[in-house]
């Protein structure tokens, strides 16, 4: 694969994050075709990413698949990324939800089709499988609502959501009171819930 091709050969220290490096800044980098700066980011950013796209897909193989997609996706665009402090983790974080939100959407026409055909005697019982459907019609009822907050509600629920992050390291990743995180948490998730019509 493409990233494995860049990455081979690349001498990358054993523990390549170091206080000094920020992702935005990688992402410049990766811009003007540095290869040393992609494979950092892959290290520092990698387990993330997967885990990330493991929790919406759930398919271990398929989330590898994407994994690669993402960071092809980086090597080719970090151009368009808007070096922004604290924003380059939230920026690869997007991508990665975005592309594993859009290999949902493929598999599940393919699985709308398959009950439409009367394909029922899988292992998997058909209230599974209906409720797999409506799991993932919600994942993107909500991902459609997060696209409408505010870049700073977006980025903290992003990162807390979809990263995994505490409040206190998102604090620390935006440079941001924890104070202001709480409240664009706050915010987001009521303006999350006004969209979708869910009553607190």
């Amino acid at each position: 694969m493409l990233v494995d091709m860049v990455i081979d050969g690349i001498d990358v220290p054993e523990h390549a994050e170091t206080p000094s490096d920020h992702v935005g800044e990688l992402l410049v980098r990766v811009a003007d075709g540095d290869q040393n700066a992609f494979a950092r980011v892959y290290d520092m950013l990698s387990p993330r990413v997967f885990g990330l796209i493991l929790r919406v897909l759930v398919d271990r193989a398929q989330s590898e698949e994407v994994l690669q997609e993402v960071f092809l996706e980086i090597w080719q665009s970090a151009g368009r990324f808007a070096p922004n402090r604290g924003q380059g983790r939230s920026w690869v974080l997007t991508i990665a939800h975005r592309r594993a939100v859009d290999r949902v959407r493929a598999s599940q026409s393919s699985t709308d089709r398959d009950i439409r055909a009367g394909f029922r005697d899988l292992d998997v019982a058909h209230d599974q499988v209906a409720e797999q459907v409506e799991l993932r019609i919600e994942g993107t009822r909500v991902t459609q609502a997060l696209a409408g907050l505010p870049e700073p509600q977006r980025e903290a629920l992003t990162l807390a959501y979809y990263g995994g992050y505490s409040q206190s390291e998102i604090a620390a990743l935006v440079g941001a009171p924890l104070g202001t995180i709480k409240t664009r948490m706050r915010d987001g998730l009521s303006r999350l819930r006004s969209e979708m019509g869910v009553t607190a």
